[in-house]
């Protein structure tokens, strides 16, 4: 068994486990909750228990905007994943440890003073998601354009930031790097607010508004077209769905109230007229009918309907503006990292753009990245985009197959070099 603790800490989730194993032993939220019948607070895995009534929970998160800023609090979480899901002794392991791109310098040492000062692991190795990424998806395939070519574009879209990152020979070129300050925890305060503006109030709701945001919401390919299908009423409203809150009582999770509801807007064709999607919905209407319970709200449960808060959400990450953030879209944070680099890197870069993170698991998110990008590019690139396998894990994945090569004892900084030449000396290894 591997002695290398591979830890994936994102700033929503995180994915702990041992090098070498396909699957983290554990997944679990980086944060701490304490619900509102309870003094006590629950962790980590604590959170993720199917009789925890999390309603209207207090929230406390090590990190705020993509930075480590309570190392006292993510000490605590690790402690309670290595002594409770790994069941690891930290004095005799070494760990691979996953760093948001460009922490500052002082965050940097906080990190390397928990390392090896309060949990004494062996030796530390700390790398960024991108390189990761690119290396599990270069070794997945080793006959693909990644492996060969050796070079990336990966589209990092987290729970704090989104990141468009060129990767060349498993190094991240920092000096490509483009940043969207938009990621998972934006989209679900806008919804929340989208929600309680037009239903009922959830601003204290974090987890249920994520589970609605991950149940039900999609990315539109023509937002004219479905704004103007969101303004129906009835049946030949495609988009319309309802949630039901939890009571605490039945049932202490929220429910999406009929999925087949939810995944009508699947049947729109790609680029189909107003005029015929209305007669198409309308014949359907006639042949099946809905119960009658499921077409309206019920007034005695907590519950809301959604129209086009399900699209207008991620629309979020390609047209920023449009919110009034002064901020580019993900197709022009994409070219403008492809035009920072080598010319000569181009076309190899558009030919290999490699989607993580959770909040590229939205329905048709690919495809309308595609659209939004071709027209940006010149003619004479081919522009391709893949999805990894699981956004969420991938990078993970990536550390495992890292901390499993022979070289990697060799590529971490020890204890020893850290009492002796302090963390900005040994933080230098790792080609910040």
């Amino acid at each position: 068994m591997s002695n290398v603790v591979v830890l994936d800490n994102g700033g929503g989730l995180m994915k702990a486990g041992i090098g070498g194993e396909r699957d983290p032993t554990a997944v679990v939220p980086n944060c701490t909750a304490r619900p509102l019948s309870s003094k006590k607070w629950l962790v980590a895995d604590q959170l993720l228990s199917p009789t925890e009534d999390l309603t209207s929970a207090t929230l406390r998160r090590p990190f705020d905007r993509g930075h480590l800023t309570n190392p006292d609090l993510q000490s605590t979480l690790w402690a309670h994943i290595f002594a409770n899901l790994l069941k690891i002794s930290p004095s005799q392991c070494s760990l691979l440890l996953t760093e948001p791109l460009f922490t500052l310098p002082s965050i940097q040492r906080s990190v390397d003073e928990l390392v090896f000062e309060e949990f004494n692991f062996k030796a530390l190795f700390v790398a960024d998601s991108p390189s990761l990424v690119h290396l599990y998806e270069a070794s997945r395939r080793p006959y693909g354009l990644v492996s060969k070519a050796q070079c990336s574009l990966v589209v990092d879209s987290g729970f704090s930031f989104t990141h468009a990152a060129p990767v060349f020979q498993n190094f991240t070129l920092n000096y490509g790097v483009k940043r969207l300050d938009l990621g998972g925890k934006a989209l679900t305060n806008y919804l929340k607010e989208l929600v309680s503006y037009r239903s009922v109030n959830v601003m204290d709701e974090s987890f249920i508004i994520d589970d609605v945001k991950e149940k039900l919401c999609f990315v539109s390919l023509d937002v004219d077209r479905d704004l103007q299908i969101a303004r129906r009423r009835g049946k030949t409203n495609l988009f319309r769905c309802t949630y039901v809150l939890p009571d605490g009582i039945t049932h202490t999770r929220g429910y999406v109230k009929d999925p087949e509801e939810a995944k009508r807007y699947m049947g729109l064709d790609d680029g189909a007229s107003l005029d015929s999607l209305e007669k198409d919905e309308t014949d359907r209407a006639d042949i099946i009918g809905k119960p009658e319970d499921r077409r309206t709200i019920d007034l005695s449960k907590n519950e809301f309907s959604m129209t086009n808060e399900r699209f207008i959400v991620p629309e979020m990450l390609f047209r920023p503006a449009d919110l009034g953030m002064n901020q580019a879209g993900l197709a022009e944070c994409i070219v403008r990292a492809v035009n920072s680099c080598h010319p000569y890197l181009h076309p190899i870069l558009y030919q290999s753009i490699i989607l993580t993170g959770g909040s590229t698991l939205f329905p048709r998110f690919s495809e309308r990245l595609e659209r939004e990008l071709r027209p940006l590019v010149p003619d004479v690139y081919e522009v391709k985009i893949s999805s990894q396998e699981d956004p969420i894990l991938g990078v993970w994945r990536g550390g495992s197959l890292l901390a499993s090569s022979p070289d990697f004892e060799t590529m971490c900084v020890t204890k020893a070099e850290y009492e002796e030449l302090g963390s900005a000396r040994c933080r230098k290894r790792f080609f910040r």
